[in-house]
């Protein structure tokens, strides 16, 4: 099953307030977040929390990576549900306090925000317009790290970097549920397997091989749907393909275009971007994304 929508997965998980860029929510007798979507999504999430919680209060707030769109609304989660600690990786916790990173959340986000007033059924007026606000981590994360989250059940830390350093991942193993963002790749609205990587290819494939060794039930991507069941294991064996098939692209376009990254990153965008109808992200965001695939593979081919 691909799971594409807000509401209930099973049993307690969610996914709350956006599909497009979601907070998942395990809702235990102490509830606990993953991810925290958009910075203009903040008031939606909160909503959609409190309809499954029943008065009672997330305690921690687990954060894949601090890209503008994972942990958006961190603050105002915060402030709506006192008491919630925010855990992550020590390289996220340094990242976010960087002033350059604050600023591209900021524009980003701002960005981002006629884009969601689009989508049907979201009410515009609940937007948040003020500017994103940066924050503290109270849990720092190691790889390895085992931590008990009440009933019965535990969060084990993956460290899974290549889309990003900072980047780790939550398996749940009494559940067989998995968070992993854009570790595994991301399917987008047109069906396409979008390989994620931004700082390091051979890393991102390591992870990914790491994570589809594990005995996953539902795995949880970045943004859109979820796959359960045996989606999840030819999810994992479509995304490693779909890592070297890019991989062998960009370097055939390389040679084409004389080694351009631009001219690469506008054909590529050409036939990924441009046909893809369904709900994406902005344009900017995405550019930035893929110009940094392809430099990458860009100076890999040169060191090899």
């Amino acid at each position: 099953m691909v799971f594409n929508k807000t509401g209930l997965i099973r049993d307690d998980l969610y996914v709350a307030g956006l599909a497009w860029s979601p907070v998942y929510l395990l809702a235990i007798k102490e509830p606990v977040l993953f991810e925290a979507g958009f910075h203009c999504v903040g008031p939606i999430y909160e909503e959609a929390i409190r309809n499954v919680v029943n008065g009672r209060m997330p305690k921690i707030l687990f954060l894949t990576h601090v890209h503008w769109d994972h942990c958006g609304a961190t603050v105002y989660l915060k402030k709506a549900f006192p008491g919630l600690r925010v855990a992550g990786s020590e390289r996220s916790a340094a990242i976010i306090k960087r002033p350059n990173a604050q600023g591209l959340i900021q524009r980003l986000s701002r960005n981002v925000i006629p884009l969601v007033a689009g989508i049907d059924g979201i009410d515009k007026d609940k937007l948040v317009t003020y500017p994103f606000e940066s924050f503290e981590f109270d849990i720092i994360l190691e790889d390895g790290q085992t931590i008990e989250i009440g009933n019965g059940l535990t969060v084990k830390v993956m460290a899974t970097p290549g889309h990003t350093r900072d980047l780790i991942s939550f398996y749940i193993p009494e559940r067989r549920i998995l968070i992993a963002t854009e570790a595994g790749g991301v399917r987008d609205q047109a069906g396409q397997i979008i390989t994620e990587f931004l700082v390091d290819y051979d890393m991102y494939v390591a992870s990914l091989k790491r994570l589809a060794a594990l005995d996953v039930d539902i795995f949880c991507q970045g943004h859109h749907f979820v796959f359960v069941g045996d989606d999840v294991g030819s999810f994992f064996a479509r995304s490693l393909e779909a890592a070297e098939e890019f991989r062998d692209d960009v370097e055939i376009l390389l040679d084409a275009e004389r080694g351009s990254v631009e001219r690469v990153v506008q054909r590529i965008k050409a036939k990924q971007y441009d046909t893809n109808t369904g709900v994406k992200q902005s344009e900017q965001a995405y550019l930035l994304n893929l110009t940094a695939r392809v430099a990458h593979l860009a100076e890999r081919a040169l060191k090899a």
